[in-house]
């Protein structure tokens, strides 16, 4: 086997071996036979949250012993296929197996990175809100065209998107727009979205087509698992009802239901404008919980916490990412020194690399300065 092949296998092979770290492959066998047992009482569904919870740890499991199983078999076809082309001397197949074993690094080391999506929140779901800051419509339609974005995201790993809330800007685009999003390891992968995003465009608005700046704030909370205790004082909340209303037309809501939480210590502010003010109420006391959460998961980090770090104005000075379509195309996330020209994709949702390249910072322990400084 040529050195470079070797090199590939070893790489993947260094991959194997820190996913079965991460899951413990010695006792997930046991363990899923646990899961098993525990999925096959008929009194499982009596507590549907905890039923929920166990098939989802179950799944976890499953997907990380297939994607192991998996790597080792391709790993070891092509290995053979190799040998056997060298020993045939058919260069054809030894080429078409090499480039197997690149395609499966990359897969290998992507499988890697998710089992690092192991923190105390990282597999819930998710809370994403969107604010537009500096620039005036210029700065809400930047807000639409990152709510377009997330929502592209979302929807191409299979999350599901829920609205909670959503303010129209005066002229276009949004001022500020609340999501929920459901699916495994949606706060993992969206917490390093976290953060101030800087547009530079030809404006749309602007008659004389000159350059323009604009900024909007994202942040990130996870949906709090029904197992971990947030209490919130009463004394500490004030809940405002509200007549909210939409864009327009024949949907838009225009009774009073429309619920608003304020909590007096932190100066949390959350809202919910669906249809149920009931619902609201429910809705709204759920985001004002994972606002908490996330406030003692940041106290409790040991990392740099790019929520806490970056949580002053959309403005100048404070962003994580920016996205440069004129005079070049670029986007560049300023943590990590990752780039790529691909404005169009990334706008579409195609995120995964700039995810990823924060993920492997965070867990090598990297501040934002050393990322900065390495630049």
């Amino acid at each position: 086997m040529r050195a470079e092949a070797q090199n590939t296998v070893t790489e993947i092979e260094k991959s194997l071996t820190l996913l079965r770290q991460r899951m413990d492959w010695e006792t997930a066998a046991y363990r899923l036979e646990e899961f098993n047992a525990r999925v096959e009482d008929p009194n499982l569904w009596d507590d549907a949250a905890a039923a929920q919870k166990l098939m989802r740890e179950r799944q976890t499991l499953v997907d990380a012993m297939d994607n192991v199983t998996a790597i080792e078999t391709e790993l070891s076809d092509n290995i053979e296929l190799i040998e056997l082309g060298e020993m045939e001397e058919d260069d054809e197949v030894v080429a078409e197996a090499e480039e197997a074993l690149k395609a499966l690094a990359v897969k290998a080391a992507e499988k890697e990175l998710e089992a690092l999506l192991d923190g105390e929140a990282d597999g819930n779901d998710t809370f994403l809100e969107i604010n537009s800051g500096a620039g005036g419509t210029e700065s809400c339609d930047w807000a639409s065209m990152l709510a377009r974005m997330y929502v592209r995201w979302a929807e191409k790993k299979g999350y599901k998107v829920e609205l909670q809330a959503e303010s129209a800007g005066e002229e276009a685009g949004i001022k500020s727009a609340a999501y929920k999003i459901s699916g495994h390891n949606a706060y993992g992968w969206l917490k390093s979205e976290s953060g101030v995003h800087r547009l530079v465009r030809i404006s749309p608005f602007d008659s004389a087509a000159k350059r323009h700046t604009s900024f909007t704030s994202v942040k990130v909370y996870p949906v709090v698992d029904d197992n971990i205790e947030i209490e919130v004082n009463p004394a500490d909340i004030r809940i405002d009802t509200y007549r909210s209303s939409g864009a327009g037309g024949q949907h838009v809501n225009t009774t009073d239901s429309a619920v608003r939480i304020t909590h007096h210590p932190t100066g949390i502010v959350v809202t919910s404008s669906e249809k149920s003010q009931h619902q609201n109420r429910d809705i709204a006391m759920k985001a004002l919980k994972s606002r908490l959460y996330q406030i003692e998961l940041d106290k409790r980090s040991a990392l740099v916490n790019e929520v806490h770090e970056n949580a002053g104005d959309a403005g100048w000075g404070n962003q994580i990412r920016s996205y440069v379509l004129q005079p070049y195309q670029m986007v560049k996330d300023l943590r990590t020194g990752y780039e790529t020209s691909d404005t169009k994709g990334v706008l579409d949702g195609d995120l995964d690399g700039l995810m990823a390249a924060t993920l492997a910072m965070d867990v090598s322990g990297m501040s934002r300065a050393d990322a900065q400084a390495e630049d």
